[in-house]
């Protein structure tokens, strides 16, 4: 499988700004390329590179100016090793997050999803939020959990996966948060889906799988950028200092073999 992805940013500052972007492929994808380029005021320059435990890669920019403009092009050959499991991991998501208020949310789950595990509990899951909630651009705030989307019936991508989330994580299975590529997605956008950690108590494999709610892209051709407990430790762009204005988004994602998802397998994030 080969899969060709690009970003293009463009920012305005109102003043000097640190820019956190989270924008190109996890560390570990199989490159076959991979450039960034940023500027500021037409001038090229150089952000730092941070990785952290996860593989999660945040390039730092110190930027003073009015205007930022980023591209991040990758091309990624074959897939990725399997998502490694770290036991600190499967305790951290499994506690209550800024998004994911799994506490708040344990009564509902208990009573939608009681004597339900495994494989059976994530398609589950799945299939509820798919079934009740409404997918619609614009409808949910930046600062909305899963507990405002539950209530509300609707919202985009990261509103699915944090009700997702917190629903697992009060059935006690980790459950956490994936920034991807997303071949096949329209409108093409960056994506958020939900990663969910079976034990293998049930018979079934063990390991970490794709929960996707929205059901708007193949999950077997997704590329992860970034993991985290929910969209705070994901956002693609994260500012402190000046104000920033997201001028401009341009988002792409193909895959050489497009495949057909009809929910029912079990994916990982490869």
């Amino acid at each position: 499988m080969k899969r060709s992805v690009t970003s293009h940013l463009d920012l305005g500052l109102s003043g000097p700004t640190r820019l956190v972007f989270a924008v190109a492929a996890a560390q570990g994808s199989p490159f076959g390329s991979q450039s960034m380029s940023l500027s500021v005021d037409g001038n090229l320059v150089m952000p730092r590179e941070l990785v952290d435990i996860t593989g999660n890669r945040m390039h730092v920019l110190d930027a003073i100016g009015s205007k930022v403009v980023m591209d991040y092009e990758a091309v990624v050959e074959g897939e990725a090793a399997a998502p490694v499991v770290d036991d600190f991991d499967l305790i951290t998501y499994l506690r209550p997050s800024r998004y994911c208020e799994s506490d708040s949310l344990a009564p509902t789950a208990g009573a939608l999803f009681s004597g339900t595990r495994g494989a059976a509990l994530l398609d589950a899951v799945a299939t509820w939020v798919s079934d009740t909630l409404t997918y619609v651009p614009g409808s949910s705030l930046p600062t909305d959990g899963a507990v405002r989307t539950f209530l509300g019936r609707q919202g985009v991508c990261r509103d699915y996966a944090h009700l997702c989330i917190a629903l697992l994580r009060a059935m006690n299975v980790p459950a956490r948060l994936a920034a991807v590529f997303a071949p096949g997605l329209s409108p093409m956008e960056y994506h958020a889906v939900c990663e969910a950690y079976l034990d293998g108590s049930d018979g079934g494999p063990s390991g970490w799988y794709v929960v996707d709610a929205t059901r708007l892209a193949p999950r077997q051709s997704l590329l992860r950028v970034a993991t985290g407990r929910d969209a705070a430790d994901t956002a693609f762009l994260t500012n402190y200092g000046g104000t920033v204005t997201l001028d401009g988004l341009e988002v792409t994602a193909v895959v050489d073999d497009f495949g057909t998802d009809d929910g029912s397998q079990l994916v990982q994030l490869r």
